[in-house]
């Protein structure tokens, strides 16, 4: 590593310590021709698959691709950005532990969907009505009765439907 202030070839560690909750290394240096002290951040270079387009063409991993697809997913819900960064963060653990150089759209898409379902139930389904290009009002209705049927809603979410009749209106 070379000193950022007078670009001396050798600099000697003085203090490491973990950072970014144990997935990066903090470096204290120390320039051996200036003494200058300055910190450096190590992490893993993290090599994720190539997504393959339903059209067949491959495209590089695009992280603020797959955030702002589940933001649109999520606008105006009541998710924290804390679940959102574990949600994204586990998606692409899996990619890395898929093992494959090219991971199909499909099948990440299918893993967006998992992690919205367990995260808000009408974000769930948002996604999924672009996702798996619904083409109708009946569509929406089969999805949801599917998610109904699947599981109920996590604590603190929203009932996707609500059980009260408000379509009736006491009209004198």
């Amino acid at each position: 590593m070379h000193c950022p202030q007078c670009a001396w070839h050798t600099t000697r560690v003085v203090d490491s310590r973990l950072a970014a909750e144990g997935s990066k290394v903090r470096r204290r240096r120390a320039c051996e021709g200036c003494g200058a002290r300055f910190t450096t951040f190590e992490a893993a270079e993290l090599v994720l698959p190539r997504i393959v387009k339903r059209d067949g063409t491959p495209e590089p991993f695009d992280e603020t691709k797959l955030r702002r697809g589940m933001a649109q997913a999520l606008y105006k819900r009541p998710v924290t950005t804390e679940a959102v960064d574990a949600a994204v963060s586990r998606l692409q653990q899996r990619l890395q532990g898929d093992n494959d150089r090219d991971v199909p759209a499909d099948r990440l898409g299918e893993w967006v969907m998992a992690e919205l379902r367990d995260l808000d139930q009408v974000a769930y389904v948002r996604f999924a009505s672009i996702y798996r290009r619904f083409e109708d009002v009946n569509a929406f209705r089969e999805e949801i009765a599917q998610l109904e049927a699947a599981s109920s809603p996590k604590p603190g979410q929203l009932p996707l439907i609500d059980d009260t009749d408000s379509t009736t209106n006491s009209r004198s």
